[in-house]
């Protein structure tokens, strides 16, 4: 079963109690309309457009992301160097300081080289309500790095700088952790996600920077080496349902499959073990459907009886020690992005019809959705929060998913309702078993692809500002 990801649900409280009470006065029954019910419809919409296929609405997301040569050489740059190359990147060159960090996860503090990259002040289109940043990097054991953000809000006052991750590839030196109780009192950070406190009071993030830490052991000439870094920022309306979309051609990818229920009860001190582990083991699913594993040396740690030892695997070196799980959107990112040219994000997409777009160009999505066990038909069950990996469409437009919440890994490949599954993931509020709204992640996703991609893919990335 999925994990009942207790921290996060204290982002879902938070964001369901900032959108007031009058939500939560309305029927329970209303949550989930039965195939055919028109869904909600924007102020003006006309009527007659409910449950019809459309285009997918602009300026609900914008995507920003750094990864040039050209973007390393246009922010400000304190001791670290844009490098050149198939994969451009930015580096440790000369330490601007040097600082102790105290782990609150080893209890150690240890002295390190730093530097430090900053971005250009950038514009959404979007005025935000909430922003999620991630990075791709390469941190050898005696280096980590650390990723910020601060913004300017509509009102004119800024943000402090919130620390976003603290993230290393392995975790012999810190631990990677995101880092709880940042608020100024207008916005939070809650585990990977920096959002608005009171989005009905019309206050948003109309620009942000994001500042890049890069750490080393003094004296040692070691480098992180950062080939992505960007966030994807949103306004998304509150909706308990969305428009029906059609249905484009059928198309199945041929992922791996792997459950999470095969790891019950393994490595406990990673998030009380394989029940919690749907994000990694989607992870994993889809780093192998593009070629990459870990070596058996990687692999070496894990108890050979361990079937499936790359998910355990997966679960060690995506595990946030603060959040206390392997669910941290970005770190996923991170981790996915630490095999041989590989890409990374964690984003938002705008419809099912965008998803439909990727998947017949050859990437397949990990989306992240929460429901009540009669609202996904064939489920048999119902979370506050789980990851899925949609490999394909069937001829009827109905999700094929690898669902790691399955007892076996010849159980993974699950059918899923179109209309059911389209709701559940693209909605932004919801009903919980007891009446209680709380929020849905609202089309949120891990998208991982290879620096060498097709150009059908390239194409696909672009169009939602990617690339």
């Amino acid at each position: 079963m999925p994990s009942s990801t207790p921290r996060r649900t204290v982002l879902a409280a938070a964001l369901a109690a900032a959108a007031g009470t009058a939500a939560a006065t309305a029927a329970p029954a209303s949550a989930t309309a039965p195939d055919g019910a028109a869904p909600d419809l924007a102020p003006g919409e006309p009527a007659d457009r409910a449950g019809r296929g459309h285009p997918p609405a602009r300026g609900l997301v914008d995507n920003r992301f750094w990864s040039s040569y050209t973007d390393w050489r246009c922010g400000s740059a304190a001791g670290t160097r844009a490098v050149a190359g198939l994969r451009p990147g930015l580096v440790l060159a000369t330490p601007a300081g040097r600082t102790e960090y105290a782990d609150p996860h080893t209890g150690r503090t240890s002295a390190w080289e730093y530097a430090s990259w900053t971005s250009p002040t950038h514009t959404p289109t979007v005025p935000a309500t909430e922003v999620i940043a991630s990075w791709n990097a390469h941190t050898p054991p005696g280096t980590w790095l650390q990723v910020e953000l601060s913004g300017t809000y509509s009102d004119g006052g800024t943000t402090p700088w919130y620390v976003l991750g603290r993230w290393a590839s392995g975790d012999g030196d810190i631990r990677r952790t995101s880092v709880d109780d940042q608020t100024d009192g207008k916005s939070s950070v809650w585990t990977d996600t920096l959002a608005i406190d009171d989005t009905t009071s019309g206050l948003r993030l109309c620009s942000y920077r994001l500042r890049l830490t890069l750490y080393r052991t003094p004296g040692s000439g070691l480098t992180p080496t950062v080939w992505r870094l960007g966030a994807m920022a949103s306004d998304l309306p509150d909706r308990f349902t969305v428009p029906a979309s059609e249905p484009g051609p059928a198309h199945e990818l041929p992922v791996p499959r792997y459950s999470q229920n095969t790891h019950v009860g393994q490595y406990p001190e990673y998030d009380n073990g394989g029940e919690a582990w749907c994000s990694p083991t989607s992870s994993q699913m889809i780093v192998e459907y593009w070629g990459r594993r870990p070596s058996a040396e990687q692999l070496a740690w894990v108890d050979p009886a361990f079937a499936d030892p790359q998910v355990c695997h997966a679960a060690r070196f995506t595990y946030d020690h603060q959040y206390e799980g392997c669910g941290n959107w970005p770190f996923n990112a991170a981790y996915a992005a630490t095999y041989p040219a590989m890409n990374a994000v964690v984003t938002r997409l705008r419809s099912l019809t965008e998803l439909e777009s990727l998947v017949r160009a050859g990437i397949p999505a990990i989306t992240s959705q929460s429901f009540r066990a009669e609202e996904l038909t064939g489920a048999g069950y119902g979370t506050s929060g789980h990851l899925m990996t949609v490999i394909g469409f069937t001829p009827d437009g109905d999700i094929i998913a690898n669902d790691p919440a399955s007892p076996t890994n010849e159980a993974v490949r699950r059918i899923y309702r179109r209309r059911e599954w389209e709701n559940i993931w693209l909605r932004t509020k919801r009903y919980d078993a007891n009446g209680k709204v709380r929020s849905g992640t609202g089309g949120v996703c891990y998208l991982y692809w290879p620096v060498k991609s097709a150009p059908s893919q390239h194409r696909a990335l672009r169009s939602l500002g990617l690339l």
